[in-house]
């Protein structure tokens, strides 16, 4: 069975790798475009409930426009499902990304100027001109030089993103710094480094990193899988995660979370994973 999160397919229309293997009035390529917006759920169909969110210039390919939603496929992941039409715009490559939890673009190189948007970590910007203390994007706003790193420079620890993350509010299907889910934090910690990274926690679990065999000790960056939930590994005893327990990004003793959960009625760790 075909999974909806990952297949470019509604039934109206599909993408064109998908003929003889799914359904659809209409199969095409797709038109690429970009996010535009500061931040945009990404909805399970036409006004549904959120599936996950999508950044600012993160890159998607729009298979379909009707009702004032486009269906689209994100570059980052391949998650398919609906935005609201005015959050896309013309395809553009980034030059930069947001390397900081979030910042803010101004009218002008000013700190003392009114900010215009707020941005959350892994945001992505095209910059055409430097300035002394901000960087200059295409759309004529100013970002500060600290927040940003070219593309290809990456962080080099997941766990310290993760880490960079703490406090942020729980918000189920978020990815941002205005709110996270468990899966949200993984993926935001990996894409910082330059990895590969899907958007769900069972999709990480089926595809990130190396299965560890029972009784390994934990190294820094492991992850840590229940059934409809991951964290992170900052220690051997140690997790990060964003969790519905404290509501936000926090820590927690490995054991203390692991009989908390399975107390909970949710079950055991299923596997631990080497990224």
């Amino acid at each position: 069975m075909n999974d909806r999160r990952l297949t470019p397919a509604n039934g109206r229309v599909a993408h064109v790798s998908l003929k003889r293997r799914v359904k659809a009035e209409r199969f095409v390529a797709g038109e690429p475009a970009r996010v535009a917006v500061a931040l945009a759920d990404l909805l399970a169909r036409p006004g549904g409930p959120r599936d996950r969110q999508v950044l600012m210039g993160e890159r998607v390919n729009v298979l379909d426009r009707d009702g004032g939603f486009a269906f689209v496929q994100a570059e980052k992941d391949g998650y398919c499902g609906y935005l609201a039409e005015g959050a896309l715009a013309g395809d553009r490559a980034a030059t930069h990304w947001v390397a900081a939890p979030a910042t803010h673009l101004y009218r002008e190189p000013s700190l003392k100027t009114p900010e215009v948007a707020y941005l959350t970590m892994g945001a992505r910007l095209t910059i055409v001109a430097e300035h002394p203390r901000f960087l200059e994007t295409a759309d004529g706003f100013f970002a500060p030089r600290p927040h940003l790193r070219e593309l290809g420079d990456w962080a080099a620890d997941p766990a310290a993103v993760a880490e960079s993350l703490l406090g942020t509010p729980y918000l189920w299907g978020g990815n941002s710094r205005s709110g996270i889910d468990c899966s949200g934090l993984v993926q935001a910690a990996l894409l910082a480094c330059g990895r590969p990274c899907p958007g769900d926690s069972d999709l990480q679990e089926a595809g990130v990193g190396t299965a560890l065999a029972e009784g390994t000790p934990l190294c820094r960056g492991d992850l840590l899988f229940w059934k409809g939930h991951v964290a992170m590994a900052v220690a051997p005893e140690r997790i990060v995660h964003a969790n519905g327990f404290q509501m936000a990004v926090g820590y927690e003793d490995l054991s203390e979370a692991i009989a908390r959960i399975a107390g909970q009625g949710e079950g055991p760790v299923t596997s631990r994973r080497r990224v």
